[in-house]
């Protein structure tokens, strides 16, 4: 299909990975449904990024913890554009440990509701029209704290309910696949340290000591941290280079799950 026909849905889009997914989609000829929440002081640089583009695009506003608001978001999105082939489904709340300290019943509620229950309520009012294109593509967007927790260096960026929330996104990633197939793709990327994610350009980041960033760094076997052009190109990857990938977790973390372990040099033997 003519790219210049494609529909991309992209979540969490005002800055940071949504925005830079929506922007080289919109830069490829994709018309992008872009949806926000917070952040609002934002927006004004998102329109107009966007609309140096030049692509058609389309804004919305909704908080997706409200079940009935995710499926007004793809109505709309549909009624805009007439039709629904992408759904990057970026969506999280996440409390750093050095930010927010213990779990307050809130705080848990929040990152629960956000991270899963609004990924669910979206996938499942997009999936008849991304089914009726014939060959639709959903990306669930997820972190390593599902396969390290609070752990290593990592014990200040990952929380316990975060972790638990990411582990649920791989299972119903694999749900959705089975659910979706053959008309709809599912796949999911799963993060490690970003920019703008668990990187540099956040809060949590800069309550951090030098020390403890660099351990982050150090455990990551690339030696920095993931930009936005590393996820961006993975998006593309699975939107136009794997047509017979489904159900697969692409784990873009720079090594950070295997890092911490050395490998030891292999002994003489003794035959």
């Amino acid at each position: 299909m003519a790219q210049e026909k494609r529909v991309a849905l992209v979540l969490g889009a005002i800055k940071g990975i949504g925005k830079a997914i929506g922007i080289d989609l919109a830069r490829r000829g994709i018309r992008t449904a872009l949806n926000y929440f917070d952040w609002e002081e934002s927006l004004p640089a998102m329109r107009t990024d966007f609309e140096a583009i030049g692509t058609p695009y389309a804004v919305f506003r909704n908080d997706l913890t409200d079940c009935d608001a995710a499926g007004r978001l793809v109505r709309d999105t549909v009624r805009h554009f007439g039709r629904l082939d992408i759904l990057i489904n970026n969506i999280e709340r996440g409390g750093w440990p050095v930010v927010h300290g213990p779990y307050q019943p809130a705080q848990w509620d929040l990152e629960f509701n956000t991270t899963l229950r609004a990924k669910q309520w979206v996938f499942a009012s997009a999936l008849p029209y991304l089914k009726a294109g014939g060959c639709g593509c959903a990306i669930n967007f997820s972190s390593v704290a599902a396969l390290v927790g609070r752990s290593g260096p990592a014990s200040l960026v990952f929380n316990d309910g975060y972790t638990a929330a990411q582990r649920g996104i791989g299972a119903l990633t694999e749900i959705w696949a089975r659910t979706a197939a053959p008309e709809v793709r599912v796949n999911e990327i799963m993060l490690g340290l970003v920019e703008t994610r668990h990187g540099p350009e956040t809060r949590g980041w800069g309550l951090l000591t030098p020390e403890q960033r660099q351990a982050l760094i150090d455990h990551t076997l690339v030696g920095r941290i993931g930009r936005l052009k590393d996820v961006t190109r993975a998006v593309w990857f699975i939107l136009s280079e794997s047509p017979y990938m489904t159900g697969s977790v692409l784990r873009l973390d720079g090594g950070y799950v295997l890092g911490g372990e050395s490998v030891a040099p292999m002994p003489p033997g003794v035959v």
